[in-house]
């Protein structure tokens, strides 16, 4: 099949300096501000097992200080400057940004630099935001989507690291050591796994100029212990799973299955296109069916989540526990004929336009341009970002006949069931 072709207008421009840190810049000119997005190949799937939960936590304490400044002392230097910060962390990166005006570019890029590059990780603060981590810990596993979710990346996922919350547990979490943190942080937190996106209000000989000066100083890269062995996550049969949670009012059903990481890229926009088809929005097939016509469950829809490794295609339902069984067995019926007979054309270009449209709604803004660039640096390439509405509107009912086939086996894939 296919691969996706990088194309030759991106753009935003893509610079690699001397240490190997790549920048990413796009000039907007009418808009005041600018956004900068720091992106680190350093997510949960990077952590051994032993530090399971380590990427997420050092989050939390790259924000403690530096020699240079102190804790809190960042926020104070943001919001003086009347801009907003934040992080977060996934299994495939962690990133942090911030969004401020071009005059105070400099002194909030130094700050965000210093942080990142020469995190402290102090001692005295560490015991302190563990408590806070494990807090985040204790109030998840209160939320059943997220404990339901949890469970069905247990079963596909299994030995791979994808399995693991990026929370971690309890258990390892108190094992854990500012040594070992700064270990991870010295390994991961280096030129050639960051880049640095800028979009907004500054030209490009100033970007580039202030990154070189705030990011020049990276430490020297410390080892820690061997990753997890690569495996290729594979669902062998129908794997079940059932949770009981006596605070619900509705059971929840989901089947899921993995699909290509980013090596094949085409084939993950396929699924992400058969999904719209199944059961996005009120015309599509799943939800006609079984909620309008049947009126067999409460809400159905089905996702695409597009990982590095291995993607993730689920299809979840809201519905009566006595209607469980019947719902699955419609579920792969739908699938079924999906596989034996080509979508409709009049469903392909629906779906087709919702996806693009979709798209471009969640590219208006200069920080969503700064997530999707630097999302895909993580992931793949940069430029790649820019393909997704022109492979969308490229698929033919055929080839994703094919993809479905191929892929949504409907004798191995996960169920995932929560009654109350």
């Amino acid at each position: 099949m296919s691969q996706v072709l990088i194309p030759s207008t991106f753009p935003a421009s893509t610079f690699k300096l001397n240490n190997g840190l790549t920048v990413i810049h796009q000039h907007i000119r009418c808009t005041t501000v600018v956004v900068v997005d720091v992106w680190v190949r350093a997510g949960a799937i990077y952590e051994p097992d032993m530090w399971s939960g380590m990427a997420h936590f050092l989050e939390h304490m790259i924000f403690k200080g530096t020699e240079c400044i102190g804790p809190g002392v960042f926020d104070q230097v943001i919001e003086s400057c009347g801009g907003v910060a934040n992080a977060a962390t996934s299994h495939d990166y962690a990133h942090f940004y911030i969004t401020t005006a071009p005059q105070y570019l400099k002194e909030t890029l130094q700050a965000l630099g210093d942080l990142l590059l020469h995190a402290s990780i102090p001692e005295s603060e560490f015991n302190r935001e563990r408590d806070v981590v494990l807090e985040e810990i204790r109030q998840a596993t209160d939320d059943p989507d997220w404990l339901s979710f949890q469970a069905l990346m247990e079963i596909v996922y299994e030995r791979h690291p994808y399995s693991r919350s990026v929370l971690g547990t309890e258990a390892k979490l108190m094992e854990h050591s500012p040594y070992e943190m700064r270990c991870f942080h010295r390994s991961r937190y280096q030129p050639d796994n960051m880049a640095i996106v800028i979009i907004g209000g500054v030209e490009e000989q100033q970007a580039l100029d202030l990154v070189t000066e705030a990011f020049g100083d990276f430490l020297p890269p410390a080892h820690y212990p061997h990753l997890y062995e690569t495996v290729r996550p594979q669902i062998q049969a129908i794997r079940r799973q059932e949770l009981r949670l006596p605070y619900l009012e509705e059971a929840r059903l989901t089947l899921a299955w993995t699909g290509p990481g980013v090596e094949h890229l085409r084939q993950a926009y396929g699924l992400d296109l058969i999904s719209s088809v199944i059961a996005s929005g009120r015309t599509s097939r799943l939800v006609q069916k079984l909620r309008e016509k049947l009126q067999l469950v409460h809400d159905i829809c089905s996702d695409f989540s597009l990982q590095q490794e291995s993607s993730l295609f689920t299809i979840s339902a809201l519905l009566q526990p006595e209607n469980l069984e019947k719902v699955e067995g419609l579920i792969c019926e739908e699938l079924h004929q999906l596989m034996t007979q080509p979508i409709s054309d009049a469903e392909l270009r629906r779906s087709q336009r919702f996806l693009c449209n979709d798209y471009a709604f969640s590219t208006e803004t200069p920080g969503q341009l700064a997530g999707l660039y630097g999302y895909y640096f993580t992931v793949a390439k940069p430029e790649l970002s820019v393909t997704y509405p022109e492979q969308i509107q490229s698929f033919q009912p055929l080839e994703l006949q094919n993809i479905m086939t191929e892929l949504l086996s409907l004798d191995h894939y996960a169920v995932m069931v929560v009654q109350p």
